[in-house]
């Protein structure tokens, strides 16, 4: 059984406050019709901090996509490996032991991905996979996890490391001046986030099965708009409401797989903003605490994108853990609007090695029962 280890985060050294947001917004838009909407709306994202690549000073300014991009490049360089160090040595692996690399990253672009620059600079094998995801946005966290649980049952003595890699500040647009962009100027923030999925052994989530979504005709309520001085995000006011519709569909996986979406032991959800966690709880019937590591990645780092459920799960094993045998959820939602939905139980390397021995004892004794009948029956010949 495919087993999603400890994840490693780092959130940068630049930090910028929910009063600072504000601050910022009445100064540089103080003639801006729409701003008491604006300053209510990131006054109640619950966001209390982010953290950024660049100081807010050098943040605000647009010295060009080229430059942007390359600012990205030498970030990612910068801070990716001691995060995947940190999550190989929580799985209790090396570099040489992971056969496929799941980069996802939704605020930057390169090619080849930085999956070829990670096996040529941190000790991967040649031969190690890459699948690089670049336009499933903050999905893209669960999809990553449910594409390294797919290989890793495929192959399983195999397996596969999870990097999510998000500077959202480097896509800050000082023109667009909406109020779902000066929202997302106060919500979004900066981090890397690593994981490994092993095909076996290992304390974490056991991976059980995994699904994904699309909403109908929603493709454009998440977007990005790639002009000449980069990427301009695109918020539909109607975002939030999707809930509604994607609940269900938590509650059909569960369903399917004799478990129930409302009674889990754990969940790990995408913090896109306090009202998507709010509208979820309503709608599964399940009580705020539910997602208190989500809401905690909100307060603390802001939406880090496809980083967040990473961090949520981080956040899980720093509490203790919820015991051997829980059940458990995982959903990411992006762009599309798309959804991806992982069911797991809780485990840990003692509790794998005793099934293990358990299999190996009953296939012994079923062997040599094989081997006896096989004795009486040459007996009687």
């Amino acid at each position: 059984m495919p087993t999603l280890c400890r994840p490693a985060v780092a959130v940068p050294e630049f930090v910028i406050t929910q009063e600072d947001t504000l601050a910022l917004a009445r100064k540089l838009h103080h003639d801006h019709p729409q701003l008491p909407l604006a300053l209510r709306l990131i006054s109640n994202t619950g966001v209390s901090k982010r953290h950024l690549v660049r100081p807010i000073e050098e943040t605000l300014q647009h010295p060009g996509f080229r430059a942007r991009n390359d600012m990205y490049v030498t970030q990612a360089r910068a801070r990716v490996p001691a995060v995947v160090e940190e999550a190989l040595g929580h799985a209790a692996l090396t570099a040489r032991d992971i056969d496929l690399i799941v980069f996802v990253s939704c605020t930057g672009f390169t090619m080849p991905s930085p999956t070829a620059w990670l096996i040529n600079s941190m000790g991967f094998r040649p031969e190690t996979r890459q699948i690089p995801i670049a336009q499933l946005g903050c999905a893209a966290g669960g999809a990553a996890i449910n594409r390294a649980h797919d290989f890793c049952t495929a192959y399983p003595d195999r397996n596969a490391l999870v990097v999510a890699c998000e500077f959202s500040s480097l896509c800050y647009q000082p023109t667009d001046l909406g109020v779902g962009n000066l929202l997302s100027n106060g919500l979004f923030g900066d981090a890397v986030a690593a994981a490994v999925v092993r095909g076996s052994g290992g304390t974490g989530v056991a991976l059980r099965h995994n699904g994904s979504h699309l909403v109908p005709d929603t493709e454009d309520w998440i977007a990005y708009d790639v002009r000449e001085t980069g990427f301009h995000f695109m918020l539909d006011k109607r975002v939030p409401g999707t809930m509604e519709q994607l609940a269900p569909v938590l509650t059909s996986l569960a369903d399917q797989h004799g478990q129930s979406a409302s009674a889990m032991d754990f969940y790990i959800i995408h913090a896109g903003g306090p009202r998507i966690l709010d509208d979820l709880c309503t709608h599964l019937n399940v009580p705020p605490s539910s997602f208190r590591f989500s809401r905690a990645t909100l307060t603390e780092y802001g939406n880090i994108a496809s980083a967040v459920v990473l961090d949520a799960l981080r956040r899980l094993f720093v509490d203790g853990g919820p015991g051997t045998g829980a059940h458990g959820m995982i959903a990411g939602f992006g762009p599309g609007i798309t959804a991806e939905i992982a069911l797991g139980t809780w485990t840990t390397a003692e509790a794998t090695a005793r099934t293990l021995s358990h299999l190996e004892r009953t296939l012994t004794d079923k062997s040599d029962g094989r081997n006896e009948d096989l004795d009486g029956q040459a007996a009687l010949v």
